[in-house]
């Protein structure tokens, strides 16, 4: 997304990039980034927390109305879990402790698939 928003700026059109990936984003060289300090996937926020969403783009939003400079960085000052400093070391680990509960919810998601392309609910 960086390149494109690089490309986009290029032709006049301002653009704002909202993401997690702080030191790949910036190597290259955008002209507006609102740095989110969370899960890679998750740019904009927790999902279902939408007080949270608005925030984040409306940050976004404020920073491509007043940028001082090009290549400007704002941090969001969101948090992923106040009460949990530790979730980076858990985020997204698959281990013995919690497996078959991953791969029921997988065949689940699944079958309610299935059922959508068939036009049933699972």
């Amino acid at each position: 997304m960086s390149l494109v928003a690089r490309h986009l700026e290029a032709s006049g059109v301002p653009t704002v990039i909202v993401g997690s990936a702080r030191d790949i984003v910036e190597e290259c060289g955008v002209a507006r980034f609102v740095f989110v300090d969370f899960p890679l996937g998750n740019p904009c926020g927790k999902p279902w927390d939408a007080a949270m969403q608005r925030r984040i783009v409306g940050l976004a939003l404020d920073l491509l109305e007043s940028a001082p400079a090009p290549r400007t960085t704002v941090q969001a000052p969101e948090v992923w879990d106040a009460n949990d400093e530790g979730w980076r070391e858990r985020f997204m680990v698959v281990d013995d402790s919690n497996r078959a509960a991953l791969a029921a919810e997988g065949e689940r998601r699944r079958a309610l698939q299935a059922g959508a392309r068939t036009g049933r609910e699972g």
